[in-house]
């Protein structure tokens, strides 16, 4: 709920007479009132002398009131081009299985990527690499593409100089590579989610329900798009490819539209199929106020929204400064609201110091209408009724 603040005055209505020229003055007081608000509103909400991580501020923002509007409008973003922002990668993660049987998901988290692959050695930017594997039908689909999905990005002849394309590449060489594998089920399916930085520049590859979200002071950004069978964009593509939904299934059988494995829907390799394997892509240049971003499978997504979520990974990160303790506190509340599924939660950090106390300053506010003006309305008011 956002922080609400009432700037009504408790009116105390009296008798007053109506003319043309008192009429006039109220039009004129009304005027003046309206350009003191439109002055302060010009004001920046924000400054950075009152963003502190003092615990004793009595005009702190509450965690629960950063809501989109406050965000939008009160904080000033520096200008892409000239900020000397690096970001420092950290990480913490969290798996449960839940109230299934069984645990199907997998992830992956490498903060330092440099160190990890030969491909990139000497790189003098950051660079880290994260996923998250949603598996159905059994483990052997995310577990494959957990373990295949970087080496197919490195390996492919666009990276690293575009990404995007190694990106897609490696989605559909994982898809095909996984069918050619004898030795595991190839019926099995898994969504893939994964988040690819060097340096400033994110890019976020999604097949799937998975979800990432970017925590921007407070305010959260959706990175990735739930490929649900219902919604518009895959309902239409997968019609005009044959398939078919009942009661939001593909085919009756997979309430995702987007899926690695599951090769048992499919058709030739190569061939486009109701059942796609191709993600979509979302580049982001992170600035300052990008804090942290949340990977999670739909277990987490189906009871908590994404502003939920920042906002109470935000509060973790303000007490404790431990991503992964913050994964293991989001596990824990989707539990608590009784998720119906397994639970795969990364928290990723840009920087090494907790997200800043948010403090807007007092906002200098003029009187709107004198007590003859209330009147004066008033009479207006009621000679119109």
């Amino acid at each position: 709920m956002a922080a609400y603040t009432d700037f009504s005055p408790p009116f105390a209505i009296v008798e007053g007479s109506y003319s043309k020229e008192n009429t006039s003055a109220v039009k004129d007081e009304l005027l003046e009132g309206s350009k003191e608000l439109k002055m302060s509103d010009d004001k920046p909400l924000r400054d950075p002398s009152v963003v502190r991580y003092s615990v004793n501020s009595t005009a702190l923002v509450a965690d629960t009131d950063l809501d989109f509007e406050i965000t939008e409008k009160g904080f000033q973003h520096p200008s892409e081009g000239q900020s000397n922002f690096e970001p420092i990668f950290r990480s913490g993660s969290c798996a449960e299985k839940g109230p299934k049987q069984y645990m199907e998901d997998e992830h992956i988290c490498i903060d330092d990527l440099v160190n990890h692959v030969n491909e990139i050695a000497g790189s003098t930017s950051p660079a880290a690499f994260y996923g998250v594997f949603d598996g159905h039908g059994g483990t052997d689909a995310a577990l494959f593409v957990r373990n295949n999905i970087l080496k197919f990005i490195m390996e492919d002849p666009c990276f690293p100089m575009c990404l995007e394309k190694a990106l897609k590449n490696a989605f559909l060489k994982a898809d095909y590579a996984f069918a050619d594998n004898s030795s595991i089920d190839i019926s099995s399916g898994t969504t893939a989610l994964t988040a690819l930085m060097f340096g400033r520049n994110m890019i976020v590859a999604n097949a799937g329900d998975c979800r990432a979200v970017l925590g921007k002071r407070g305010k959260a950004i959706e990175l990735s798009k739930d490929h649900k069978p219902n919604s518009a964009s895959e309902r239409h593509r997968i019609e005009k490819l044959g398939g078919v939904i009942y009661d939001g299934y593909l085919n009756g059988q997979l309430s995702i539209a987007r899926a690695l494995g599951d090769w048992h829907m499919k058709g030739p390799k190569g061939s486009a199929y109701p059942l796609s394997a191709e993600p979509e892509l979302q580049e982001t240049l992170l600035t300052e106020d990008d804090e942290f971003l949340i990977m999670g499978c739909d277990g987490l997504w189906d009871v908590m929204s994404s502003q939920c979520a920042v906002t109470m990974a935000r509060k973790e990160l303000m007490l404790h400064n431990d991503p992964e303790r913050c994964s293991r506190e989001l596990v824990r509340e989707a539990l608590k609201r009784n998720t119906c599924d397994n639970l795969t939660v990364i928290v990723i950090c840009f920087s090494p110091d907790p997200p800043p106390r948010i403090e807007i300053p007092p906002t200098r506010i003029c009187r709107s209408i004198s007590v003859e003006g209330l009147n004066l309305l008033k009479s207006v008011l009621e000679s119109n009724s």
